[in-house]
């Protein structure tokens, strides 16, 4: 049978009088009929009580000023709906926002970054238009409960309401970022509770077990040694005072030198065109030729290109001097960098010393994590000379530097959002604070101060410039991701974080298929694999907060698929050694993305072992479990590695240690805190042995502070002259909840 179509009502404009005498009303207030009648003028809309004559004028609820009513968009309908009116008004104000408050059970219903709506009950009605809009608002909500997904519209993420409010999380002094936020999953209540007992209380906790209380005595002292040790190894860097001791500025063997120059134009300058290929290559033997006549800058510039080179060689060309060397070079840079109102910075050349210098400063972890502070500085710098402005408003620029210009102010963008991201912060930067257009997509060997013509090429031809063009294409799609999640009033709702996510998985997917289209003409595993970190890391911060609610919500339950996904993708990337040891090495934007990813396989590690534990499945769902556990295994062989490397930042072995002693008590039935407590005090004292074993063979000397650092260098009081390495702190409290509360 058919249902019958609903007849819609239309709102009664004549007052009460004319259509009970069915006479033309003229809806003024009063009206001429009940004036010469002498009767009273009222209005009723709907079924509502009358009221007074109040309505403005003729079609007043038809007419352009007149609010509208339109549903969120999204994949459900009626999930959010919003008042709003065109052209403002003396009724109503901006737009009001309403959401159904009648049979729904869910109790996260707050918006990020906005107060709690107000009933619908609370908002004034001043007019018989206002109150029969409302009515009929009510009346939509009511008839699309049915067909709506209870929870939808929850954001997710009510775990950042107190930084969103009058609470401000700190962790050693900075703002805490996403996969601090991740780790407030209750998942990890157990690992924080054996660090809170073990380092915060000092072992006083309530425990009736002598050997636990024993344990934790010996996972502080054990914390101490390795915090006094890896206090002697900083002591040796040149950030920790205002040291002016020469800084050594000789370059390696020639041999040397030109196989890591290289490996960074075979690997970095592809993604990051900071350099013209030729021009450098110029510079480079002039270097060798007379390095007399070579500025500073210059000379920094070619210590860097060698010492970002160096990262990707196999560590058997070098010595373990040569990479205290290099970190030599990158604290020279910076005190370069960091000369109060010197002219010879703030050029061409001093902002390509300032790209590679973050580039080094990321690699090889010196201060990786305070890089937006110094993007600041960069963007600056790069405003300041005109790098925002295309080249084509500057006539005396010929074409070659036109396009470093523009590759140059490429670079800059993309490392903005990479270090916005990790950061957790804004990215200081949109598009309507510039204007520089698209590098050419064009080979380095193409173009000279000669080039008086451009060549044509499609996008589909694969050249030196492919890959910074594609970050290029979808810079406008990761600053949005970046202005929803980082925003300090942004409005987040999950059918917006579906869209965005398909968005980001439609450019990488793309990418990956004009890489693999051009694998005979360029083309490596490194660029794909660089490609695939470089986009689909931001997914996780998309995804993460309502993946940690996907266990109670199973609406969420897509959002904890693909953040698994992109996680897993991250830690086992497409087999490639260069971008391994990329990997293995570096700090910033490689060390964030690698621990966000961490904290996703870690939670959903914890949250498999815990579901399969109560359904008592443990053993007939292993399987994935194991290829986690292998993952987290793999990654503390890494951790291990890093710290004989020289990091002295240690934390990242006891956390895995204790995430799989806490699954394998889940495993095996049995008590978990001592458990836990005993794989961190393992872990602990095999860290202690590695940091002694590092000071030991250390061959940077100690400061002086009573030479001088040779011309171009200064160690002042300038911006860098502090401690870059804040982030290296020995405690194991990045998955804490809270570190300080303001």
């Amino acid at each position: 049978m058919e249902r019958p179509s609903c007849r819609r009502r239309r709102p009664a404009l004549s007052c009460i009088d004319c259509r009970r005498r069915k006479i033309k009303c003229d809806r003024t207030e009063p009206c001429a009929h009940c004036v010469a009648s002498g009767s009273q003028c009222t209005y009723k809309v709907y079924n509502d009580p009358p009221v007074a004559g109040v309505l403005s004028g003729p079609d007043s609820l038809q007419s352009p000023s007149s609010p509208s009513v339109s549903l969120a968009s999204g994949p459900v309908q009626s999930q959010q709906l919003k008042v709003t009116r065109p052209v403002p008004g003396p009724d109503i104000r901006g737009h009001l926002h309403f959401r159904p408050n009648a049979g729904v059970q869910s109790t996260d219903r707050h918006v990020l970054g906005s107060n709690d709506s107000q009933p619908t009950d609370t908002i004034p009605s001043t007019s018989a238009e206002l109150h029969g809009l409302l009515r009929r608002i009510e009346k939509l909500e009511e008839s699309s409960l049915s067909a709506k997904v209870e929870g939808l519209t929850e954001t997710g993420r009510s775990i950042l309401t107190g930084m969103r409010g009058s609470e401000v999380m700190l962790k050693k002094t900075r703002m805490a970022n996403w996969s601090d936020w991740m780790s407030n999953a209750p998942e990890f209540d157990p690992v924080m509770a054996c660090h809170v007992n073990a380092f915060v209380r000092d072992g006083e906790a309530s425990s009736d077990e002598a050997e636990l209380k024993a344990t934790w005595v010996e996972m502080k002292e054990l914390l101490q040694k390795c915090k006094n040790v890896a206090k002697s190894i900083k002591k040796a860097r040149p950030s920790r005072g205002f040291s002016t001791r020469e800084m050594p500025l000789a370059p390696p063997a020639r041999e040397v030198a030109d196989a890591m120059v290289a490996l960074y134009f075979q690997y970095f300058e592809s993604a990051h065109r900071i350099l013209h290929v030729p021009t450098f290559w110029t510079e480079y033997q002039i270097y060798w030729d007379s390095p007399a006549t070579v500025s500073a800058g210059v000379r920094i510039k070619i210590l860097l290109v060698i010492a970002v080179g160096f990262g990707m060689s196999s560590g058997q060309v070098v010595d373990d001097a040569f990479s205290d060397m290099v970190h030599q070079w990158i604290y020279t840079a910076q005190n370069w960098l960091s000369g109060p109102l010197e002219k010879d910075r703030v050029n061409i050349n001093g902002i390509q010393v300032h790209c590679l210098t973050i580039l080094a400063r990321q690699i090889f972890c010196v201060g990786g994590d305070l890089v937006w502070m110094s993007m600041g500085s960069l963007v600056h710098r790069a405003m300041q000379i005109g790098l925002h402005r295309d080249p084509k408003y500057l006539p005396t620029s010929s074409l070659l530097q036109a396009e470093i210009r523009r590759r140059l102010w490429a670079t800059i963008l993309d490392m903005v959002v990479q270090t916005s991201l990790d950061s957790a912060m804004p990215p200081r930067i949109s598009f309507d604070e510039f204007d520089t257009e698209a590098p050419a997509n064009i080979n380095d060997h193409e173009i000279d101060d000669s080039t008086e013509l451009l060549p044509v090429r499609p996008r589909s031809t694969f050249t030196s410039t492919s890959i910074q063009l594609i970050l290029y294409d979808n810079l406008r799609l990761r600053l949005r991701v970046l202005r929803l999640i980082n925003g300090l009033h942004s409005e987040l709702y999950y059918p917006d974080v579906l869209t965005l996510s398909s968005e980001i998985t439609d450019a990488y997917r793309t990418c990956n298929k004009f890489l693999d289209e051009n694998a005979n003409f360029g083309a490596t595993s490194f660029h794909k694999c660089l490609l695939e970190f470089l986009l689909r890391r931001f997914l996780l911060p998309l995804h993460c907060p309502f993946a940690s609610k996907a266990r109670t919500n199973q609406l969420f339950y897509y959002s904890r698929k693909v953040s698994l996904d992109t996680a897993m993708a991250m830690a086992c990337p497409e087999p490639d050694e260069q971008f391994s040891r990329l990997l293995s090495i570096s700090g910033g934007l490689f060390r964030e993305g690698m621990r966000c990813a961490l904290t996703v396989i870690t939670f959903e590690l914890i949250s498999q072992a815990e579901i399969q534990h109560l359904d008592g499945t443990l053993e007939r769902n292993s399987q994935s479990r194991e290829i986690l556990k292998e993952v987290v295994r793999n990654r503390m062989a890494i951790a291990l590695e890093r710290i004989r490397q020289g990091e002295t930042n240690i934390k990242a072995h006891p956390y895995l240690a204790m995430i799989l002693a806490w699954v394998e008590a889940l495993e095996t039935d049995s008590p978990h805190q001592l458990k836990i407590a005993k794989s961190a005090r393992d872990s602990l004292e095999l860290c202690h042995g590695l940091l002694q074993a590092r000071i030991e063979s250390s061959t940077i000397p100690c400061p002086d502070h009573h030479s001088d650092m040779p011309p171009g260098t200064y160690a002042g009081y300038g911006e860098y002259d502090i401690d870059l390495d804040l982030d290296l702190d020995m405690d194991l409290d990045f998955f804490l909840p809270q570190a300080e509360t303001y």
